[in-house]
């Protein structure tokens, strides 16, 4: 199955459109792209990993999307507490991120067979 079937990569896709709309006119270009870029490694990390020839790389590259997740979330709660994000606007990203962790936590499993490790 090709990346761009899974819903994994569909739902992080549209996650990071979503970011990169609402935060267009973010002053603090810092911030905006620390966010914006977390937002994108995640589909493009689960992209690259089904493009690679093994599934060991394969493993490795959607493991650094989950790691993504995390960093996502993490600026996200900092955007709202700072006053760059809308709460309704915020927590739903947060909500969306942990979700794609867990479906990525789902993937890496099922990639992780013993002939990988």
């Amino acid at each position: 199955m090709k990346h761009e079937q899974r819903e994994v990569w569909q739902r992080s896709k549209r996650l990071s459109v979503s970011v990169y709309r609402e935060l267009k006119s973010l002053r603090d270009f810092g911030c905006k792209d620390q966010i914006t870029r977390s937002a994108l490694s995640i589909p493009s990390n689960i992209a690259e990993g089904f493009e690679r020839y093994t599934e060991r790389e394969k493993f490795r590259f959607v493991s650094i999307a989950k790691g993504s997740c995390g960093e996502f979330a993490t600026q996200t709660l900092i955007g709202i507490e700072v006053g760059y994000i809308p709460e309704t606007v915020g927590f739903h990203w947060r909500s969306e991120a942990m979700v794609i962790s867990r479906m990525l936590g789902s993937l890496l499993k099922a990639l992780d067979t013993p002939p990988n490790r």
